[in-house]
């Protein structure tokens, strides 16, 4: 099998991840921060060590750098947060529901509203429209680091810098970016993202990272281990938020995860998997009977995360993406949970093959997909 189905979740992950979950299970048994035995302690000592490597990665306080469940959860965290009467948030048009179901539910019971503006792989006009968005009663811009349909990044820096001009809070969402592109608390007030795809930790983690600046709401109470004599929940992070007991080995084995992106650093990861996506849309190009719907080259490159849509004629991305698994070649087809995106690309109705390469595939196995491809469409 060959596995290019990333942008999902990312397999296979690195060794030590595995070992560090299976050790995290039995020698990291008792729950962290309960109790004041010594097996507790080890516990939340665990934890408390991958909370600093994930806090270290973004730039973050410790205190501030909170477990989820995934990257859907932390940006709940954050919109239903922040969300009050009246309240405005603005976002793209390239959006994953997990940012803007949210900001949907969060508007729909507020009695506020939403203000999306187009996206460009010309930036400066990306960032014309997203400032045009915003007004001054925004509460929010909430927006993907890249799309998980095109891979089209959005320039977090510049539009973090107009948010701060605008006393705006920025929430980003990283499900994309995280572990690749160039991310911490220097573009964003707050970061979301999933533990189990770029930063190669398992399925069933992610993080809630903030700068403190906007001060969140709970939308989920209960259970801490801490001020346990008050029924009011904590007002520290990150108790505040990590009600009822954490995927313990999940957090312990993210940890690891991190490393492993530390170690390599997320530049060359990125570099890689951009090269992989290179190769295979070269060769796409070339194969009649293929359609592309964003071509990486050397030179925009830097405008793209590692994720490539592509359709074969006369089939749609389920049935294509069907072939493909037979012959071995494991990429999801249709709509991606994204459906903005595939409206502005045209492609509502039958969804894409998404090619997402990991830093574990190598460019033997594109050469692999390419002629499997050729001869599907022969």
């Amino acid at each position: 099998m060959v596995y290019l189905d990333n942008a999902a979740t990312s397999y296979p992950k690195p060794d030590a991840v595995y070992k560090k979950w299976r050790q995290a299970m039995s020698v990291y048994g008792a729950n962290p921060g309960r109790s004041g035995h010594a097996f507790s302690q080890n516990s939340a000592a665990a934890v408390y060590s991958a909370r600093s490597e994930c806090a270290e990665l973004f730039g973050a306080e410790v205190e501030n750098t909170v477990f989820t469940l995934n990257c859907t959860h932390a940006l709940n965290f954050a919109v239903k947060g922040l969300a009050h009467g009246g309240c405005h948030f603005v976002t793209s048009d390239m959006e994953h529901n997990a940012a803007i179901r949210p900001v949907y539910a969060a508007v729909k019971s507020n009695n506020g509203r939403i203000s999306m503006f187009e996206t460009s792989e010309n930036f400066e006009q990306t960032l014309s429209n997203a400032e045009r968005a915003i007004k001054p009663e925004t509460t929010a811009v909430v927006c993907c680091a890249a799309s998980n349909v095109l891979g089209l990044r959005t320039p977090l820096q510049e539009l973090f810098e107009i948010c701060k001009r605008r006393n705006v809070c920025f929430i980003v969402d990283a499900a994309q970016g995280a572990g690749m592109l160039p991310l911490d608390l220097s573009c964003a007030n707050i970061i979301c993202c999933a533990g189990h795809k770029g930063l190669y930790g398992p399925m069933g983690t992610g993080l809630l990272i903030t700068d403190g600046k906007y001060p969140l709401n709970t939308i989920i109470e209960g259970g801490t281990g801490s001020a346990s004599e008050s029924l009011t929940q904590p007002d520290f992070s990150p108790d505040r938020f990590e009600s009822g007991t954490i995927n313990t080995a999940g957090v312990i084995a993210l940890g690891e995860g991190v490393k492993f992106v530390k170690r390599l650093s997320p530049q060359k990861i990125l570099s890689h998997e951009l090269s992989l996506c290179e190769r295979f849309c070269a060769g796409a190009r070339k194969i009649r009977g293929i359609r592309l719907y964003n071509d990486i080259t050397p030179e925009n490159r830097e405008k793209y995360a590692p994720v490539v849509s592509f359709n074969l004629e006369r089939l749609n991305s389920s049935e294509g993406a069907e072939l493909l698994s037979k012959n071995g070649f494991y990429m999801r087809g249709g709509l991606h949970c994204a459906p903005l995106a595939h409206k502005k690309l045209g492609t509502i109705s039958g969804g894409t093959i998404r090619f997402s390469p990991s830093v574990f595939n190598t460019a033997k196995e594109v050469d692999m997909l390419l002629s499997t491809l050729r001869k599907i469409a022969e």
